[in-house]
């Protein structure tokens, strides 16, 4: 059984269902890291957070050469075995406060949809240390817009996933906790719509990869299920459901 309190172990038991069921990104955040960061075949970037190699498969798309840091074993495992094709990737047991990298070893760090685990100034340090000038660090998330079924997703999750409400306080307010990283280096933001779209089965695994939903066994995985397919019943259309997101990118120079 992993340790719910560490964030470096909380995804162990889920790695399957991440896998699967976890959004992606759209291809315009890499379009603008190449317009404004560099990213392209003559980058060398570290992906901090790297997990299962979702956002590093987008990276190596680019032409460039991608360097995975991640913490949790079985989530790096996960990334190995699908990018093991790729001579351009290369994994690290690693994390964003202590990557293991040389110094000023590559040209951008991103970090997609792992920010709210990092010690912010620790991880800073150690960004500025493995970054060569001019030091680009991209940091990206899938933010759920508001829409109907969304609105009631996420009353769900308040109202039955017990430690949401740990984990979500981590990530509120993203644009000033992005912005003090960055601080006093200038930061740009941009936004763009992203979607998943899923059957009943496919919406369960899309809770069943969140850190946070009840495993079975516990009091409220019962009752968390039986709400969600309530609320699928309630807005699917032809027998699916779109979770509705923004991709969120912040974007600036340490170095």
């Amino acid at each position: 059984m992993t340790d719910a309190r560490d964030p470096k172990a909380r995804f162990t038991d889920r790695v399957d269902d991440y896998v699967k069921y976890r959004p992606g990104y759209p291809h315009e955040v890499t379009d603008l890291l190449a317009r404004e960061c560099g990213l392209g075949q003559a980058c060398t970037v570290a992906d901090v957070g790297s997990g299962t190699g979702i956002f590093a498969k987008l990276l190596l798309a680019s032409g460039a050469r991608v360097v995975g840091i991640e913490p949790n074993a079985a989530m790096r495992a996960a990334a190995e075995r699908d990018l093991h094709d790729s001579t351009r990737f290369k994994s690290v047991d690693g994390s964003a406060e202590a990557t293991g990298l040389e110094a000023s070893s590559v040209d951008l760090v991103t970090a997609a949809q792992a920010f709210h685990w990092f010690d912010p100034p620790r991880a800073r340090v150690e960004m500025t240390r493995v970054l060569r000038a001019p030091g680009w660090v991209a940091l990206v998330w899938n933010d759920r817009a508001s829409t109907p079924f969304n609105d009631d997703y996420e009353a769900m999750l308040n109202e039955l996933a017990p430690d949401y409400a740990n984990v979500r306080e981590r990530d509120r307010s993203p644009e000033p906790k992005m912005r003090d990283f960055f601080t006093p280096a200038q930061v740009r933001s941009e936004r763009f719509p992203n979607a998943q779209v899923f059957d009943a089965e496919g919406l369960r695994g899309r809770l069943r990869s969140s850190s946070y939903a009840p495993r079975p066994g516990h009091p409220m995985h019962d009752p968390i299920y039986a709400r969600l397919a309530e609320l699928f019943a309630t807005h699917a259309k032809d027998g699916r459901i779109e979770l509705t997101y923004e991709t969120v990118v912040f974007w600036g120079r340490l170095v």
